[in-house]
């Protein structure tokens, strides 16, 4: 255990801890946020989330390739020139939020924290680094106390599905987790999301399509490929599932298969969950969990038709939970289907909730 104490990775900086850092942030009344990738899906919609929840900006930074800098994105009403990202871009800010790729967080994410930054990033880069804390708000906010600099936002199809797992695991004990994921093309950016809408006025004008994004068509198809193949046969977007989860909750001891694929859907993901407990759950006491659970939105009523619905979710905050029903080929299982917006709960809300702790 002392061995493992004294490890510590390069990027943090001598005599720099985490708390020393939430004393400093919580004596503010507002803050200087650098964006990084501000022009992208995720990061636009950071923006939005930042003017939406009244967090306390003092100033806005957005910040971007070559390719984008010089442009402007729109912040309280007024346009903002986004600067090109630098290793100087970080001097005077207090949280940077990254949403520009693993290779960018990588190289820029240490430099943000050298600067004096808090760095809350949206990329797989740091998720699984034992020293960098994986939080999900409503989950497990108290791993915020350990941060060094960096926080991790989880993958957008395991941050829904930990909202609603976490009740569930405190008051039955969860033992296995079966999940297959219907993921939106907004989940891989906005060039997924123009080639869905191109290839759909193409098909429905007899015409042929030439995937570019993906490997194969994805209007009016689905594709059970997310991420890379890994030698197992699962994809990597499929063990970000099954490590993140047991992190987040702080249990390695689950049981977790992931099947993920890509559905054309321009925003919103859903899952089909199936969870076995060691104390038995009717589906009675499963909604009355849920109906309180934080961040949760009970939608449950198969009389009426009434479900989750990915059209319905695009643009809200909260993980919609539905279908709920016992699964009969197990003594102790439950089946449930969860809807969320992956840009907002999925990845930008989720962010600036972090901040939002961070900062209260």
């Amino acid at each position: 255990m002392r061995g493992r104490k004294r490890k510590r990775k390069t990027w943090i900086p001598a005599g720099n801890c985490g708390n020393d850092r939430l004393i400093e942030m919580k004596k503010k009344s507002a803050y200087t946020v650098a964006v990084v990738g501000a022009t992208g899906a995720v990061g636009t919609e950071m923006l939005s989330v930042l003017e939406e929840r009244k967090f306390p900006v003092d100033e806005v930074r957005p910040l971007a390739s070559s390719k984008s800098a010089g442009g402007t994105v729109s912040f309280r009403s007024g346009d903002v020139t986004v600067k090109l990202l630098t290793r100087e871009s970080f001097q005077g800010i207090d949280i940077a939020l990254f949403s520009a790729g693993a290779s960018v967080s990588k190289k820029y994410a240490p430099v943000a924290v050298k600067a004096g930054a808090v760095v809350i990033d949206n990329s797989s880069a740091w998720r699984m680094d034992p020293q960098v804390p994986l939080v999900v708000p409503e989950v497990n906010a108290h791993d915020l106390e350990t941060h060094q600099g960096i926080v991790a936002n989880p993958n957008c199809s395991t941050i829904q599905m930990v909202v609603v797992l976490k009740p569930l695991h405190k008051q039955a004990t969860i033992t296995r987790v079966v999940v297959s994921t219907y993921q939106s093309v907004s989940g891989t950016g906005k060039e997924a999301m123009d080639e869905l809408a191109e290839q759909c006025r193409q098909l429905l004008s007899f015409g042929d399509v030439k995937p570019n994004v993906y490997p194969h068509q994805i209007a009016f198809n689905c594709l059970p490929h997310i991420d890379d193949f890994l030698p197992s046969g699962y994809t990597g977007e499929e063990m970000k599932m099954v490590n993140e989860t047991r992190k987040i909750l702080g249990d390695h001891s689950i049981g977790i298969s992931a099947t993920t694929v890509r559905v054309p859907v321009f925003v919103g993901h859903a899952e089909s969950v199936n969870v076995e407990t060691k104390q038995k759950l009717s589906v009675e006491e499963t909604r009355a969990i849920l109906s309180t659970a934080p961040g949760v939105q009970l939608y449950d009523d198969p009389s009426r038709k009434l479900y989750p619905l990915q059209v319905h979710a695009a643009g809200t905050d909260a993980v919609f939970v539905g279908r709920i029903r016992e699964d009969d080929s197990i003594p102790n299982g439950l089946n449930l289907w969860v809807v969320a917006d992956n840009l907002r709960k999925g990845a930008a809300l989720n962010a600036v909730q972090i901040a939002e702790a961070l900062t209260r």
